[in-house]
């Protein structure tokens, strides 16, 4: 006995077929490819980016108890109505003495893990699409006393440019200088045509880049 389907079985039939014959796992994978790139994008946002970071780090003394820095950070807002900023410091010795910070009012301190938090309140409701330029200057005590030092810069933000500047005092310049990647523990040493000497005597290593990563330290390591 032949049996013979009506047209709307049929039609059922080779929709069936079509459906199972589509490379779902192929969709699915690209799929969600595509929303991970979307979250990752949105989760790495933040409230700004930083257009320009450059930080200054000045050895005072020959013994390194004594330091002074110096960061100037271009940022653009990315949120609207961001009503405070957050600073952070970390290191051997006494660090942030001497907070100063512009604009802005340091209003708070805390301890994050290893690092000290400063929450500078803005003073007024920042939009997106607004920048500032903050200078902020503190001051180290006892900070680089050892024979091999260290300073690391840490992107916490997206940011399109970095420049760090290290001053060492007159009678005592750094023999030997390397940048390294924290995460990836990449180590570079750097070359004379960043390490200069200053008018008064001072010897100062400088490094700059345009290709930074999201969540990378960046340390200059000496030994003097």
């Amino acid at each position: 006995m032949i049996e013979v389907g009506s047209p709307k079985s049929s039609n059922s039939n080779k929709l069936i077929s079509i459906i199972l014959g589509l490379p779902w796992v192929e969709i699915a994978t690209g799929a969600w490819k595509f929303a991970r790139k979307i979250l990752r994008g949105l989760s790495n946002e933040g409230m700004y980016e930083v257009l320009d970071y450059e930080s200054t780090l000045m050895i005072q003394d020959t013994e390194g108890k004594k330091a002074t820095i110096a960061k100037r950070q271009k940022v653009r807002y990315l949120q609207d109505n961001i009503i405070a900023y957050q600073d952070q410091g970390w290191g051997d010795g006494t660090i942030l003495l001497d907070y100063q910070c512009s604009p802005g009012k340091a209003v708070d301190r805390y301890h994050f893990g290893h690092k000290e938090i400063v929450l500078i309140s803005l003073q007024e409701a920042k939009n997106k699409g607004m920048t500032d330029e903050f200078d902020i200057h503190w001051e180290i005590e006892n900070g680089f006393v050892n024979e091999k030092e260290s300073w690391a810069t840490l992107i916490q933000h997206r940011t399109r440019n970095l420049r760090i500047n290290i001053i060492f005092p007159q009678g005592r310049s750094p023999k030997e200088a390397y940048l390294v990647e924290g995460n990836s523990r990449r180590r570079h040493q750097i070359d004379s045509s960043q390490n200069s000497k200053l008018s008064d005597g001072r010897w100062q290593i400088k490094w700059e880049s345009q290709k930074l990563k999201l969540y990378e330290s960046y340390i200059i390591e000496w030994i003097w």
